[in-house]
C-alpha cells in the first residue's frame, strides 16, 4: 500500500515544481548520493573483511575480544555518531584545540583541517558505523569455508596474502555482497548525519522537499526516483551472489588452520581491528558519556521522560506487532507449502529495503484519507469529530515501524523454525492437535529464545529509527531519536548527550545478544566439521 499510494501521489501536479527538481536537484542529489554510496561501499568492504579475515584465519593477542568488539559500533545509530564528530572535530572540538596549543596556532589561516561537514566526512562517519554489516557476513563466510582448497593452496606454496587475494576472497564474493548491500541501503536510508553535514542526498532533498517546501508531490516523485536507486541496488546485489556460487564438501572435513602472528605483524593486526571499535564506538560513547555527565539534571526533566516513555510505548507496541506477524507468516508457509504463499511472505518482509523517508510519504497519504473520511462520516452521522484517529495517535507511525522491520523478525523466526523437526507436528496431529494448538503448545516453547532475540532486536531498530518518526510523529509528540535530532540541529550537544547515550546503551544489548548467538553457532558448525573427532591441527606459523 505505501509505494502503490506513493506511485499515486507522484503520478499528481506538483504545481510546476518537479521541472525545478528536475533539473536543479535531482542531478546533484543522485550525484552526491552515488559518491556517498561509493565512497561508504568501498571503506565498508575494506575494513569489514580485513578484519573478519584477520578474527577467523590469524592468532594475535586480543584476537578473541575484537571477534566480537567489531560487532559493538553497530549500536551507534548513524545520526548519534555524526554528532560526536561534529563535536569532536570541529574548530572549537578538542582535536582541534589541541592542534592548536600544540603547534602554536592562533587562527584557522594558519593550518588545515579536515573539514567534518562534507561528503567525506559523511563517508568516514557512515562507514565507522556500517563496516560490521560487512565483518558480520564475511566472517561467517570465512568461517564456514572447507580447509580443502586453502590447504591445496597452501601446498603449492601460496603466501597467506596470496592465499587471501586468490582463494578465499572469491569464494566468499557472495556473502561479502550481501554485507555491503545491507551498508549501502542504510547508508541510502540516512537522513541525520546528512543532514548536520549539509550532504544533499536523495533522502534530504525528499525531506526538504515535503517540510521546508511543503510540497509532498515533489517530495514523492523524489521518492520515486529513490526507488528507482534501491531497487538498482537490490538487483546489482543479486547479480554478485548469482555469479558466485560455490559447493562445499560435506563429507569429513575440518576447520581451515589459522597463522600466528608474532612481532609487528601481531602489531599491525591488533591496530587494525583496535582502529574501527576506537573510531566506531569507544570516540563517540566517551564524548556522550563526558557530555551526559554535564547534564544529569535531564533525567528529572518532564521532557526527556515523556520523550522516553514515548519512544519505548512505540518500540514496544511495534515489536509485539511485529514479531506477531512473523510468526503468523513463516508458520503459514510452514503449513500450506503454497508457493504463493511463500511468494506473499517474501512480499510482505521487502520494506526493509525501502527507506524510512521513502515509507513516511508513501503511508501519509492513505492514512490521512482514511482519518479524514472517517472524521467526516462521524461528524454527519453523531456530530463527534474524531480528528487525525491514525496519524495523530501514532498508529501511523508504528505501520511505519512494521513495514521497515519486519523483515528482521521474519528472518530469525523462519531460520528458528526451520530447525524444528517436522515430526513433531506429526506427532502432535496424531495426537489430535490442530494447526492452532500445535503453534501454542509445540512451537512457540520451542521457539521463545528466538522470539525473545527478535523481540530485542526489532525493539531496539524502532527506538533508533529517524526519518520515519520524524515525519510521521504526531504534534507535540517527541522520542528520544527526535529529540536527539532537534537538539543537534540547534548545535545543543549537551541536551543532546544523554538522549544518545539512552540509545546507545539499549542498542548495546542486541548486538551483544547476535555477537553470543553468531559465535554460539559457528563454534558448532566448526565442532560438527571435524574429523573422526580430532581437533584441527596445530597453528601454522605466520612467514
Amino acid at each position: 500500500m505505501p509505494l502503490a499510494s506513493l506511485a499515486l501521489l507522484a503520478s499528481g501536479s506538483s504545481e510546476g515544481l518537479w521541472g525545478h527538481l528536475a533539473s536543479t536537484v535531482l542531478p546533484g542529489a543522485l550525484a552526491t548520493t552515488f559518491w556517498l554510496m561509493l565512497g561508504v561501499g568501498l571503506v565498508t568492504t575494506v575494513v569489514g573483511v580485513t578484519t573478519a579475515w584477520l578474527v577467523t584465519m590469524c592468532r594475535f593477542p586480543g584476537r578473541g575480544l575484537f571477534d566480537w568488539a567489531l560487532l559493538v559500533p553497530l549500536a551507534v545509530p548513524t545520526y548519534i555518531i555524526a554528532i560526536a564528530y561534529v563535536e569532536v572535530l570541529q574548530y572549537a572540538g578538542p582535536v582541534q584545540s589541541a592542534v592548536r596549543a600544540l603547534f602554536g596556532f592562533s587562527s584557522p589561516r594558519d593550518y588545515w583541517f579536515p573539514e567534518i561537514r562534507s561528503l567525506g566526512g559523511a563517508i568516514f562517519v557512515l562507514s565507522a558505523v556500517l563496516y560490521p554489516y560487512v565483518y558480520l557476513t564475511a566472517r561467517a563466510s570465512f568461517l564456514l569455508q572447507s580447509a580443502g582448497p586453502l590447504d591445496v593452496a597452501r601446498t603449492l606454496g601460496a603466501t597467506p596474502l596470496r592465499l587471501f587475494l586468490r582463494v578465499a576472497l572469491p569464494m566468499s564474493r557472495p556473502a561479502i555482497a550481501v554485507g555491503v548491500s545491507l551498508a549501502l541501503m542504510e547508508c541510502l536510508n540516512d537522513i541525520g548525519a546528512v543532514t548536520f553535514f549539509g550532504v544533499k542526498t536523495l533522502t534530504f532533498s525528499i525531506y526538504d522537499t515535503w517540510l521546508n517546501r511543503s510540497n509532498l508531490t515533489g517530495a514523492a516523485q523524489l521518492a520515486c526516483a529513490m526507488l528507482v536507486v534501491v531497487f538498482a541496488l537490490l538487483t546489482l546485489e543479486r547479480r554478485a551472489r548469482a555469479r558466485q556460487r560455490f559447493d562445499q564438501n560435506r563429507g569429513k572435513q575440518h576447520a581451515p588452520t589459522p597463522y600466528r602472528l608474532t612481532g609487528w605483524r601481531a602489531a599491525g593486526a591488533l591496530v587494525a581491528c583496535s582502529l574501527p571499535v576506537l573510531l566506531g564506538f569507544v570516540v563517540p560513547a566517551s564524548l556522550l558519556i563526558e557530555r551526559s555527565t554535564r547534564r544529569l539534571e535531564m533525567l528529572a526533566d518532564p521532557d526527556f521522560l515523556a520523550a522516553a516513555a514515548n519512544s519505548a510505548l512505540l518500540a514496544g507496541i511495534a515489536s509485539l506487532v511485529i514479531v506477531a506477524l512473523a510468526v503468523v507468516l513463516v508458520f503459514a508457509v510452514r503449513l500450506r507449502k503454497s508457493g504463493r504463499l511463500r511468494l506473499a511472505a517474501r512480499i510482505a518482509a521487502i520494506g526493509y529495503a525501502v527507506p524510512g523517508t521513502v515509507l513516511a510519504v508513501g503511508i501519509l497519504i492513505p492514512l490521512a484519507r482514511f482519518d479524514n473520511g472517517l472524521d467526516a462520516l462521524m461528524e454527519q452521522l453523531f456530530g463527534i469529530s474524531t480528528g487525525l484517529l491514525l496519524l495523530g495517535s501514532g498508529t501511523g507511525l508504528i505501520y511505519a515501524y512494521v513495514v521497515r522491520f519486519i523483515a528482521v523478525a521474519h528472518g530469525q523466526i523462519e531460520d528458528g523454525f526451520g530447525k524444528i523437526s517436522p515430526n513433531l507436528d506429526m506427532a502432535a496431529r496424531t495426537l489430535g492437535r490442530q494447526s492452532g494448538r500445535i503453534l501454542g503448545e509445540v512451537h512457540l516453547p520451542l521457539l521463545q529464545p528466538v522470539l525473545l532475540s527478535a523481540l530485542l532486536i526489532t525493539f531496539v531498530d524502532c527506538m533508533k529509527e529517524l526519518p520515519a518518526t520524524i515525519l510521521l510523529r504526531p504534534f507535540n509528540f517527541d522520542t528520544l531519536a527526535t529529540t536527539v535530532f532537534e537538539a543537534a540541529s540547534r548545535e545543543a550537544f549537551e541536551d543532546a548527550a544523554l538522549p544518545a547515550l539512552t540509545i546507545v546503551v539499549l542498542g548495546l544489548a542486541p548486538v551483544i545478544l547476535l555477537a553470543r548467538t553468531s559465535a554460539q553457532t559457528f563454534r558448532t558448525r566448526a565442532s560438527r566439521r571435524t574429523t573422526g573427532g580430532q581437533t584441527p591441527g596445530p597453528l601454522i606459523p605466520g612467514p
